[in-house]
């Protein structure tokens, strides 16, 4: 049986800041050698060449490796940066750990699990292709199993990490006789990310017919779980699974949702109310009281150029990316809902999620003195 889950989310407060992380660890909070995997939001350009993934990832590593734990446990750690915090969105980083069955509330409830697990090597050329697909799809499968989810319903949130494309990927490819799926390294994100929402899609059985004509073309089939970040900084993907078990114990649950489209407040309160929590009919941030832990958003810039029917020019303008402006536009929507900044949006949502929206995971705390941020009134 896996163990409890503590979690808590912690504010960056500069690129290689870790210190909120090292205060929980100092006051034992969470202990440094139980901790499972941390997904954070950093402040660079979420592009091919955003370093600040790469800094924040060494500050923290590095935070538990000054509490002791031994560098090769370290290394295996699931650290997941999504890059850009455009608009509203503040740095933050949240951290999951394990903690001793003894210490927690015993409930026959569902709660808080996490299982983790890596994929095979994906080659450059399977990028974009049923090899990637069938390569994550193995591994959420074993990533569940670990988290003791017999049930896919049970899984409401899997968090990923995969290569993208690079030139030196793209060279490698070539001389070995093999095509890539596109020459464009920025444009390789969204189809790093869409591969691996069909491999979610796939080992979860939300979608069962799957071809290579199907990727980044059929946006009916997706996954209402997966949120999917890639990088150059691994070979694999790098899957963790978070749902609910029973018999665990604990104070913490997951549920979630979809938006519709990027103004869907709906859709983040359908995910919150999922984890468990007894809102109003038209409930407001007031109404969280320090329950919500984080919410975890996809999102994508709809195919049509159009949110409740009226147009936009997001995919059209040339000065600043579609990224960047969809991504501060559900950022903005998400912190009005929730009342916090720091909420983990991301973007290049293709597969995950309707076309035009996104997938939505909140996870409450459901304790006698909830942990949740709660804003400061005026």
């Amino acid at each position: 049986m896996p163990e409890p889950i503590e979690v808590r989310k912690v504010p960056i407060h500069s690129v290689s800041d870790a210190s909120e992380f090292t205060r929980l660890l100092d006051e034992g909070v969470l202990e440094a050698d139980r901790v499972l995997a941390i997904i954070g939001k950093t402040e660079g350009n979420g592009g091919v060449n955003d370093y600040t993934r790469i800094i924040a990832d060494r500050a923290f590593r590095e935070a538990l490796m000054a509490k002791g734990v031994a560098e090769d446990k370290v290394r295996q750690i699931p650290i997941v940066w999504s890059g850009g915090t455009d608009g509203v969105i503040s740095p933050h980083a949240t951290i999951f750990a394990t903690v001793d069955p003894s210490t927690v509330e015993a409930t026959d409830e569902p709660r808080l699990t996490v299982g983790m697990a890596m994929s095979e090597p994906i080659l450059p050329e399977e990028i974009g292709r049923m090899g990637m697909v069938d390569k994550v799809a193995d591994a959420v499968k074993v990533a569940m199993e670990r988290a003791g989810i017999t049930d896919p319903a049970e899984v409401h949130y899997v968090q990923t990490k995969t290569p993208l494309l690079t030139i030196d990927t793209i060279r490698d490819a070539h001389s070995r006789g093999e095509t890539v799926f596109t020459d464009d390294t920025l444009t390789s994100m969204d189809v790093s990310n869409g591969t691996t929402g069909l491999g979610i899609a796939k080992a979860l059985g939300e979608v069962t017919e799957l071809t290579n004509d199907d990727i980044m073309r059929d946006r009916s089939k997706y996954s209402a779980v997966a949120s999917c970040s890639s990088g150059v900084e691994l070979d694999r993907a790098q899957v963790v699974v978070v749902g609910n078990a029973t018999g665990i114990g604990g104070r913490y649950r997951i549920g979630h949702s979809v938006m519709e489209h990027a103004l869907d407040q709906d859709g983040i309160w359908n995910a919150i109310r999922n984890a468990g929590l007894d809102l109003p009919e038209r409930p407001h941030r007031d109404d969280l009281q320090g329950r919500l832990v984080n919410v975890f958003l996809k999102c994508e810039a709809s195919q049509d150029g159009k949110v409740l029917g009226r147009r936009n020019a997001m995919l059209d303008d040339s000065d600043v990316h579609w990224h960047r402006q969809i991504k501060a536009a559900v950022g903005g929507v998400t912190a009005a809902v929730t009342g916090d900044p720091a909420v983990f949006v991301s973007v290049s949502a293709a597969h995950q999620g309707p076309d035009g929206g996104g997938p939505v995971a909140a996870i409450v705390d459901l304790g006698a003195e909830p942990t949740g941020y709660v804003p400061p009134t005026r």
